[in-house]
């Protein structure tokens, strides 16, 4: 079975996957924030990009510079396969244990 990842790494994972080749940390930190309504520091998105990818469930590239980014150029991420094995493994996790609660009765 493959390893256990936390909250943020899995929201962050599938951030990757929505941003389909156009993730970087401020794209990665938008998308997270947008659909949890919660604000994550950038340093705390980077660390885990790179803890991610260190675990070979995403790759970087660099990509092309820009005159706004003063000839920097972005490091993009995309999920690996191992990646969206794990993804689905977590998923799965969670399903199952959802369909395990007990349904409540009306009014209770």
């Amino acid at each position: 079975m493959s390893r256990v990842i936390g909250e943020l790494e899995e929201l962050i994972l599938l951030a990757v996957c929505i941003l389909d080749g156009e993730a970087y940390g401020i794209s990665v930190k938008k998308e997270v924030e947008r659909h949890t309504g919660r604000t994550i520091l950038l340093g705390a998105i980077h660390i885990t990009l790179y803890r991610l990818q260190d675990k070979g469930l995403l790759l970087s590239k660099l990509g092309g510079s820009s005159d706004k980014r003063g000839d920097r150029r972005k490091r993009l991420f995309r999920i690996t396969k191992k990646g969206m094995e794990q993804l689905r493994t977590s998923q799965e996790v969670r399903q199952k244990m959802w369909d395990l609660i007990p349904q409540l009765s009306p009014g209770s």
